[in-house]
């Protein structure tokens, strides 16, 4: 019998099966920050854009959580400052998956498979990951951002060449980047396959760890509630789609509390 998704939410919020490694990405020349399961070959990987202004150790919960769950996640620490180049940080992006794939990972028992790639990101992050995406160098087979922000160049142009599987979650009360001309529209201009969920009671800076003095210019705090649907939401996509898995293809398929499905044109042709 196929478990609810209410249960498989639950079962993803929770840390994975794996024992986790963290690592520098600076060792193989770019700075960041690499997680990944103790041991496994062939693994999935996703590079993680960070936001505008974050640094990457807020992101360090969300990317051992997917390092728990068998996908080594990495993200680079380049284009922090207050005028970032969406372009060179979307490079960046593809650099790291380049190195996640090329290099030695931990001790020796952990490899990447370069048809098993991902990207994601939050705010600018999230942009420059539709960015990157669009090149098709390295191909990726799935895209998923938070509160995703439009970049330089558009980030809705860019989505019209994506073709592979979209997951784009925006938050209700983001005062930053408002759904309807950032995640939504890229969602809606989305070449392949595409949903569109918002988050209930969450801001723009909700998916963020700890505290930074950036929350003092941008509207939004940490929220565990938020963290914990980003979370589960992205464990459930990069599994089915990077991993081949399909235990969790009905949460995918199913609007949940403060997380409803806003736009997903393969449900409504269904």
């Amino acid at each position: 019998m196929a478990s609810k998704p209410k249960a498989l939410l639950d079962e993803l919020t929770h840390p994975g099966p794996h024992d986790v490694l963290r690592g520098n990405l600076a060792l193989a020349g770019l700075p960041g920050v690499v997680f990944t399961p103790a041991r496994g070959l062939n693994l999935p990987a996703i590079a993680f854009g960070h936001g505008w202004l974050q640094p990457t150790g807020r992101y360090h919960g969300l990317l051992h959580h997917l390092a728990s769950w068998g996908i080594v996640a990495a993200a680079p620490a380049t284009q922090r400052g207050p005028l970032p180049s969406h372009r060179i940080f979307a490079a960046d992006l593809c650099t790291t998956l380049d190195l996640v794939s090329g290099v030695r990972l931990g001790p020796g028992a952990i490899s990447v498979d370069p048809s098993k790639f991902g990207l994601a990101g939050h705010s600018t992050g999230g942009g420059a990951a539709v960015l990157a995406a669009a090149t098709g160098k390295p191909a990726v087979k799935a895209v998923a951002t938070f509160a995703a922000a439009q970049t330089i160049p558009s980030a809705t142009e860019a989505a019209r060449k994506v073709t592979v599987p979209g997951l784009h979650l925006a938050a209700e009360g983001d005062l930053v980047a408002p759904a309807a001309g950032n995640a939504e529209a890229i969602a809606k201009a989305w070449a392949g396959p595409v949903q569109l969920r918002t988050l209930g009671r969450s801001s723009h800076l909700a998916v963020t760890e700890g505290r930074h003095w950036s929350q003092r210019l941008l509207h939004g705090k940490p929220h565990y509630g938020t963290q914990r649907l980003v979370r589960g939401l992205f464990t459930a996509f990069f599994l089915t789609h990077l991993a081949g898995t399909g235990k969790y293809q009905p949460l995918l398929d199913t609007g949940i509390k403060r997380a409803s499905i806003e736009f997903d044109p393969s449900l409504e042709a269904a």
